[in-house]
C-alpha cells in the first residue's frame, strides 16, 4: 500500500473487451447494467483511482464503459509517467495536445464507442466523462446524438493555451448548435488555481455554451493532500476532483462533487440514483 491505495487494481471485477470502430480496436472495461456512461482516464491511465469512480457509477446504476487509451491498465500513477505516458501521448496522431491541432482524431472512436454501448444497454441516450487530458472530449462526444449528458472534469488541453478548447473551429460550432438546438447542460469542475485547467479555460467553454455550461469551482485546500507520487510531482496542484483529489468523507466537497455528477447522469439518462449511498 501507498498513501492508502492499492499498488495496482486488477480489475476482474470488469469485463475486459476488444471494441472496433471504422477499423481501430481499443481494450474497454465493460461493469454495470443500466444506461452506458463512457468514462475516458485522466493521464497517466486507468489508475485505482479512475477504476473507483468507475465501480461508483455502476454501483449507482450504470453500465461503465471505460476505454484504455494510454498507460498501464490498473497502475499505480507515478512520476516517471511523465516520460513515459505524458510525452508518448502528446506526440500521437490520436491526440491533439497543443493550441491549433483542431480536434483530436481519438474522438471519432469515442462517439463509436457510444453508439455501440446505446445500442448494447438502451435508455435514453449515454453519460460520457472526460478527465483531464481527456476532459474536453466528452463535449465533443456530443457530436454523436446518443450522448446526452456530458461531463467535462478539469480539461487539461491544449497544453499550451490556458484559454484554448481541444476543438476546431467548425466542431466547437456544431457542439454549440447541438447543444443549444436539443438543451443539453454540460457539466464541468476544476479546482480554483489548477495551473492545467485555468479559469480561462471555463471562461471560453461559457462563451461558447452560454448558460448550458455548468462550471463549478473548488476551493484547492479541499483537495486531497496526498495524491498519488505522479499528481503530487508532475501535476503540482488541485487538479483531479473526482479520483486522485477526491477526499472520500461524507459531506467533503469532493465527495459531493461525485454525487452531484452522479445525480446529473441520472437525471439525463432516467436513472434513480442515491449517490450518497454509493
Amino acid at each position: 500500500m501507498t498513501d492508502g491505495r492499492a499498488l495496482r487494481d486488477p480489475l476482474d471485477d470488469f469485463e475486459k473487451r476488444v471494441v472496433g470502430v471504422d477499423g481501430v480496436e481499443k481494450t474497454v472495461y465493460v461493469t454495470g447494467a443500466g444506461p452506458a456512461v463512457v468514462l475516458m482516464p485522466e493521464m497517466p491511465g486507468i489508475s485505482p483511482d479512475v477504476a473507483r469512480f468507475a465501480r461508483w457509477l455502476r454501483e449507482a446504476g450504470f453500465s461503465v464503459y471505460l476505454p484504455s487509451l494510454f498507460g498501464v491498465d490498473g497502475a499505480y500513477p507515478l512520476a516517471e509517467a511523465r516520460e513515459t505516458v505524458v510525452r508518448r501521448a502528446c506526440v500521437s496522431a490520436e491526440f491533439r495536445a497543443f493550441a491549433g491541432g483542431g480536434t483530436s482524431p481519438v474522438t471519432g472512436w469515442l462517439r463509436g464507442l457510444a453508439r455501440q454501448a446505446h445500442a448494447e444497454r438502451g435508455g435514453p441516450g449515454v453519460g460520457a466523462i472526460g478527465l483531464c487530458f481527456t476532459g474536453n472530449f466528452a463535449l465533443t462526444m456530443a457530436l454523436e446524438p446518443v450522448v446526452v449528458a456530458p461531463v467535462v472534469n478539469h480539461p487539461s488541453l491544449p497544453l499550451d493555451d490556458p484559454g484554448g478548447l481541444e476543438l476546431s473551429a467548425r466542431d466547437a460550432a456544431a457542439v454549440a448548435e447541438r447543444i443549444g438546438r436539443d438543451r443539453l447542460k454540460v457539466l464541468a469542475y476544476r479546482f480554483e488555481n489548477d495551473t492545467w485547467c485555468t479559469g480561462q479555460r471555463f471562461a471560453a467553454y461559457r462563451a461558447l455554451l452560454g448558460d448550458a455550461f455548468d462550471g463549478r469551482v473548488l476551493d484547492d485546500k479541499d483537495a486531497n493532500p496526498a495524491p498519488p507520487p505522479f499528481f503530487r510531482d508532475v501535476v503540482g496542484c488541485a487538479h483531479s476532483v473526482v479520483t486522485a483529489h477526491l477526499v472520500d468523507e461524507e459531506g467533503h466537497p469532493t465527495r459531493r462533487a461525485r454525487d452531484e455528477i452522479i445525480a446529473f447522469l441520472g437525471e439525463r439518462l432516467g436513472v434513480t440514483t442515491e449517490a450518497d449511498g454509493v
